[in-house]
């Protein structure tokens, strides 16, 4: 999931601290999931989970084929972290929702993956507003 940490041509500063900062937040994203045994991917969409969802609305939300939502739904039933039942709207389709072990696990990675909280942390409430505001302004 990580962007590779070799070089990367910029052509500014801001960019290239913006590359450090995706780099550097994948890498703790990993590092949190490692702990938990879990993959960043199968960490990302059990994040997703706070309420039954759809696996192609799943696929939708994360950019990402279908059939990968599929065998990232599929290995995390296995460790009985999620489950998938039929939509009462649409027999052909699954809802896919998060087991209490699935809502354990969730919560102990939002509580290992500390990059944003630590690095949002260091900024004063002006400074955060400030960030918020470029970030806002950067992405359109």
């Amino acid at each position: 999931m990580a962007l590779p940490n070799g070089p990367v041509t910029t052509s500014s500063e801001a960019e290239a601290v913006l590359f450090e900062l995706v780099d550097v937040y994948d890498r703790a994203y990993e590092a949190a999931a490692a702990q938990l045994s879990l993959s960043p991917a199968q960490a990302c969409v059990l994040g997703r989970l706070d309420e039954r969802r759809g696996m192609g609305a799943l696929a939708d939300e994360l950019g990402c084929d279908a059939s990968n939502i599929t065998q990232i739904v599929a290995r995390l039933e296995t460790l009985g972290l999620v489950t998938r039942e039929p939509n009462p709207q649409d027999r052909r389709a699954r809802l896919v929702a998060r087991t209490p072990r699935g809502d354990e696990i969730n919560h102990r990675f939002t509580t290992a993956f500390t990059f944003a909280r630590t690095a949002v942390g260091r900024l004063s409430p002006d400074e955060q507003d400030q960030l918020t505001a470029l970030l806002r302004k950067a992405l359109g």
